[in-house]
């Protein structure tokens, strides 16, 4: 694309400085001479995809590779995706405005099942084939990876190879071997399944055209067997053995747009401590690897030198459990007090050290503290195996209190098993304790921020046979909540999940290959950007439903302990 044609329809867009590339500390290489040309797709529009770490990572990574470049692409928003559509203009990369088609890798961030059509939308655009099926290697092979991948067959239709696990170490083998591919094989016959059967044997990778699946008369996987000898009949993921030598980039990327995370984040550790029941992210990234203080106050130190950042993000699955926390922030706080920079912390749990925790993060910046408790009742917390120590808790909100913060923020679950309305009752409850403990502390109430999401059981946790609950009596929960806080203090405040697009998730997460039919029917009525409300269309996903014959409860029941599950050959142990 050139310049000028760029600049004309920039004029016409919302927001053009999503589709410019000039981000400070943008990585540009010479495209025609790279060996190896890798795009890194992200399914969503440009400031949420800029907030996900997963590809930044990629990005840096690959770029460190002297005979590969990396260029990033973002799902266009409405007002772009319609000029281009117009003007039969294939979708490009930021960095060198290039056409997806010229690549030879397509790489897909998943991290969200609402992203699904987006993908579509963006092969669509680029004028590639959606189905893999129909494919050649005339077209980029189409990989993708992330938290999503932990079931990957709703895409198994759409997608070549997905990349079981963390992508630091298995994505420049898949690359490499590629390279070996490319100079090894001169026969000009060679096949997309010959070069898919090679990158296979890579520890990580699966393709699921290698597979085949047999379904009994209930619609139910009867059968799942690859097709070849070789193939492994489970996939077991790839994580990165020592976090403290792993790749992490430092030369942050700063966009010229408000983005949704805007600030730069350092991730801490990787994997949980814990082993709560309702938690997939645990799975995935288990084992608990730790970076050591020294190495994250050298990368903070260095993403603040190059980037700029007022506030930053101090990562993992459970911050409070990170043994050097006080540590870090003991040490950047004289620093960051003088350059009012703010730390954020996320899902605290309640430890006996948060209180020191807040003084001293208080003489920085604030942000709000936030906290998961999940459940109102220590019925249920024990129920999801939750170690959330109450008196910890409060002893540690009135303490933040102390040292001058006024605002929390509590994840909550609701639908879980064996839940009932007391259950309900104690979230509100909490609520409200942690509204009197501020005026108790200050003498005013606390701004307290609910955010209640719908229990969703995922594959991969002990829940996964579980049922979801049903719509009906979601929605009563959900009714029953909103009535109940017209008692409560104006200062609390209540906000859900969508149930209607929980259910999607829900369906999506937990289906089988049979799904691809549903999607690509959604994606032609129109569903696209479905994790953004404004454009959420139900109606037009259950008519997708009824076109394709197939019911999304089928995907919601409880599975019998005998029932092959759909993901059952991806194995996430470790």
């Amino acid at each position: 694309m050139t310049q000028e044609l760029l600049q004309d329809i920039l004029l016409q867009v919302r927001k053009p400085a999503r589709y410019l590339g000039n981000e400070w500390n943008v990585i540009r290489k010479d495209f025609l001479k790279a060996k190896v040309k890798f795009a890194i797709c992200f399914p969503d529009l440009y400031e949420v995809g800029m907030s996900n770490l997963g590809l930044r990572i990629i990005y840096g990574l690959l770029n460190a590779q002297e005979s590969v470049s990396c260029e990033r692409v973002f799902l266009p928003d409405l007002d772009m995706l319609e000029i281009l559509r117009a003007r039969k203009i294939p979708l490009f990369s930021l960095e060198s405005r290039m056409p997806l088609v010229e690549f030879d890798f397509i790489g897909f961030t998943l991290s969200y099942e609402l992203d699904y059509t987006n993908i579509l939308a963006m092969l669509d655009l680029s004028g590639i084939p959606l189905l893999a099926s129909q494919r050649n290697l005339d077209f980029p092979l189409v990989i993708a990876g992330g938290s999503c991948v932990s079931n990957p067959e709703p895409l198994a239709d759409f997608i070549d190879l997905f990349l079981i696990g963390e992508a630091e170490e298995a994505l420049p083998e898949i690359i490499e071997r590629y390279k070996e591919i490319q100079t090894t094989n001169h026969k000009p016959q060679t096949t997309k399944e010959e070069v898919l059967r090679e990158l296979v044997k890579i520890e990580g990778v699966y393709v699921p055209s290698l597979y085949e699946v047999e379904y009994d008369s209930c619609a139910a996987v009867k059968k799942f067997s690859p097709k070849y000898p070789g193939v492994p009949p489970q996939v077991r993921k790839r994580i990165v053995k020592n976090l403290e030598q792993a790749y992490y980039p430092t030369n942050w990327l700063v966009p010229y747009v408000q983005i949704v995370h805007d600030r730069a984040s350092i991730e801490l550790m990787r994997g949980c401590p814990h082993r709560c029941n309702f938690c997939q992210a645990r799975t995935i990234y288990h084992n608990l690897r730790l970076r050591s203080a020294q190495k994250v106050l050298e990368l903070t130190k260095e993403v603040e030198r190059l980037s700029g950042y007022e506030e930053f993000s101090f990562l993992s699955l459970s911050t409070s459990d990170y043994p050097f926390l006080n540590e870090v922030i003991s040490s950047l706080k004289e620093k960051f007090q003088e350059q009012a920079i703010a730390i954020s912390l996320p899902s605290l749990r309640p430890k006996a050290y948060l209180g020191d925790l807040a003084a001293a993060l208080a003489k920085v910046r604030k942000t709000t503290l936030t906290f998961a408790p999940e459940a109102g009742s220590v019925k249920l917390r024990r129920q999801i195996n939750k170690d959330f120590n109450m008196e910890e808790f409060y002893a540690a909100v009135f303490a933040s209190y102390k040292a001058g913060w006024r605002a929390i923020k509590l994840y909550f679950i609701i639908g879980l098993p064996n839940e009932d309305y007391e259950d309900l009752d104690g979230i509100l409850e909490i609520a409200q304790e942690v509204c009197r403990l501020r005026k108790e502390a200050v003498g005013r109430p606390a701004e307290v921020r609910l955010s209640i999401c719908l229990f969703i059981p995922k594959p991969h946790t002990p829940f996964e046979r579980e049922a979801m609950e049903s719509q009906s009596r979601l929605r009563n929960k959900i009714i029953y909540l909103r009535r109940k806080m017209e008692y409560l203090p104006r200062a609390i405040s209540l906000n859900f999940h969508n149930l209607e697009s929980s259910l999607l998730e829900a369906v999506l997460s937990r289906g089988d290959r049979s799904l691809g039919s549903v999607l690509l029917e959604a994606y032609k009525r129109g569903c696209l950007l479905d994790a953004w409300p404004e454009y959420f269309k139900f109606d037009l996903w259950r008519a997708a439903f009824n076109q394709c014959n197939r019911s999304p409860d089928s995907y919601l029941k409880a599975k019998s302990s005998d029932e092959i599950l759909p993901w059952q050959h991806i194995d996430l142990s470790a």
